[in-house]
């Protein structure tokens, strides 16, 4: 497996519709956590677009940008910029 991180940018005037999809997207997010996929996630700081860094295991870009299609933020279009880059970790995290 391959290590990437994923940033998201949202949508411009998404913050109302991102508050009504939120609990569907954490549902999201934690069955890809308890099934060993996303190792850490989070929304950024308030410096610059709003967005969130995600950090997955796996075989190739395409297959995160796969998986990432099915949140529910991807889905009802609250993403203006997805970014899927591997990533070599060097230290910390647990493999």
């Amino acid at each position: 497996m391959t290590t990437f991180a994923v940033t998201y940018t949202y949508a411009e005037d998404s913050a109302p519709a991102r508050d009504a999809y939120r609990p569907e997207h954490k549902g999201f997010l934690e069955s890809q956590f308890d099934a060993g996929r996303l190792r850490v996630s989070g929304p950024l700081g308030p410096d610059g677009a709003p967005g969130a860094l995600l950090v997955l295991d796996a075989g190739s870009p395409d297959e995160v940008m796969a998986l990432l299609n099915q949140d529910p933020f991807h889905r009802e279009g609250l993403i203006a910029e997805r970014t899927v880059r591997e990533w070599q970790i060097f230290f910390g995290g647990v493999k």
